[in-house]
């Protein structure tokens, strides 16, 4: 008797019912089956003996079916199709001692297979297009005819300058050669000018170093990097980093550490002259706050609180004067994760554990109650990120569910939200470039992700030029012009101890 072969989609012999049709071609007698339901209908063999089996030919299904049921192969529990070796695997261990599969190892084989087809499209010099029909010559044909807003036609250029990025590998220059960076990048942040860009590399021992990476660009289009002379090491955790102006515009580096067994948390105020030993000026103001166990930390920028900055701790917000010393207090429900200041007028917004997005009044001091919250608004978890736009009645806020909503403070709603974010537990900065109208942020699963700042539609999606781990997830900069005012525009990209370049420009000279 033979056996039932899913791939023919039906069984031999099928007996016939009110679900089915019988009917007989003239021509040779040739009956044929219909199934009313949704199976596709198909011919089996003429009449055969009874005491002989009818054999089905692969060749008299039609080639759909055939597709179909070949990629709709039954889940069978325990056990994985394997579409090339046309077979099932169990994935019990132990069975293949020698070769166990699990799940996990499974999908991390089609994630590294998608990968790696992803980065084959991305060495190709002509990409797909951001938008449908969206190219540099119909939207400069566009802006000549006078359809086009100016604001418009900028916006959508960037869009087609971003889609046609390239990777490419810079070498960091050093003034000490014999020293090779081999620790993985953790985090990058890049000062007001993009010009400095302070790095915190993980250590093999324990611990971390950071440092500061200088960015030049040259007349032939090329960008050059070099890192400072002075490496800080510690054996603390560097939770999160910002640059501050204290004598000048970005002239420090605001660190919080997490304490280690007998080594208490603190946050630091370090002078970025510090860093680099051809810097004939004083180092500056140098100061260590005890505060211990900071989750996030930021700067003021408002000409009132110019000295000025906040730490996010477990249930309550610490506003300190970095000159007087002068300390506020907040006392919230939940830890505070994420924090960023508004430049027009002294508005801390905080972001929490719990998914509560709140303002601080810094103008308001004396008031004990809740009442200090100048505007609240939730997400549905943990707040990683938040933005503040230069029109400062608009906040971006990312969470731990991959949601990056865009909200309107004034009637606390969210007006835009960016799809295709992938976050689950980490902790994960977004980034906006107002100029270009471009948000960018790395996922958890370590693709980096390019939105329309206006609509929320994605623009791109970059592969990480290595394997996908929770320890090498990339770390970014974008900025118009990376090296200083003369910079060139792209996106910088640190990961495991690589960086990477991807400029506007595809002639780009390394």
């Amino acid at each position: 008797m033979r056996k039932w072969n899913w791939r023919e989609g039906q069984r031999p012999h099928t007996r016939q019912g009110a679900g089915q049709r019988r009917g007989w071609h003239r021509g040779n007698r040739q009956q044929w089956y219909e199934r009313d339901d949704a199976g596709p209908s198909h011919r089996p063999s003429q009449k055969h003996h009874a005491n002989q089996p009818a054999s089905h030919s692969s060749s008299s299904l039609p080639s759909s079916s055939s597709s179909n049921a070949s990629s709709a192969a039954p889940e069978l529990p325990g056990f994985y199709f394997d579409p090339e070796k046309n077979r099932y695997f169990r994935l019990l261990p132990g069975h293949n001692n020698c070769n166990p599969l699990t799940r996990e190892q499974l999908q991390q084989k089609e994630r590294e297979k998608e990968r790696n087809k992803m980065l084959a499209e991305d060495e190709k010099t002509r990409k797909k297009a951001p938008r449908r029909g969206l190219n540099t010559s119909l939207l400069l044909q566009k802006r000549h005819l006078g359809v086009l807003p100016e604001h418009s036609y900028c916006r959508l250029v960037h869009e087609v300058k971003v889609s046609e990025m390239r990777r490419h590998k810079l070498e960091i220059q050093s003034t000490d050669n014999s020293i090779s960076n081999t620790d993985n990048f953790r985090l990058i942040v890049g000062d007001s000018a993009c010009e400095r860009v302070f790095t915190v590399n993980d250590v093999s021992h324990g611990g971390c170093k950071y440092g500061i990476m200088n960015f030049s660009s040259s007349s032939k289009g090329s960008l050059s990097v070099e890192m400072c002379d002075n490496l800080y090491f510690t054996n603390r955790k560097v939770n999160s980093i910002c640059w501050a102006s204290v004598n000048y515009p970005d002239s420090h580096v605001l660190l919080c550490l997490v304490g280690v067994a007998d080594t208490p948390g603190c946050v630091s105020l370090l002078p970025a002259s510090l860093f680099s030993n051809s810097n004939p000026d004083q180092p500056g103001m140098l100061c260590s706050f005890k505060i211990s166990s900071a989750w996030s930390c930021a700067w003021c920028l408002n000409p009132q609180f110019d000295k000025t900055f906040s730490t996010g701790l477990s249930r309550r917000v610490i506003v300190k004067d970095a000159e007087t010393g002068r300390t506020q207090t907040y006392s919230v429900g939940s830890d505070v994760l994420a924090q960023q200041f508004a430049l027009r007028v002294p508005v801390l917004f905080n972001g929490c554990r719990s998914g509560e997005i709140f303002s601080i009044d810094l103008r308001q001091r004396g008031r004990r109650d809740h009442s200090w919250k100048a505007s609240r608004f939730h997400q549905e978890s943990a707040i990683t990120s938040v933005r503040v736009l230069q029109d400062e009645n608009y906040l971006l806020a990312a969470d731990m569910l991959g949601q990056i909503k865009l909200w309107d403070v004034r009637g606390t709603k969210p007006v835009q939200e960016y799809k295709g974010h992938h976050n689950e537990h980490a902790y994960l900065p977004i980034h906006v470039n107002e100029c270009e109208g471009l948000l960018l942020a790395v996922g958890q699963d370590c693709y980096t992700r390019l939105w329309s700042l206006k609509d929320g539609h994605l623009l791109r999606t970059i592969p990480s030029p290595h394997p996908a781990a929770n320890d090498l997830i990339p770390s970014v900069v974008f900025s118009s012009n990376l090296g200083g005012s003369r910079g060139l525009p792209g996106l910088l990209m640190a990961v495991k101890h690589d960086l990477y370049y991807f400029p506007y420009n595809t002639d780009y000279q390394e």
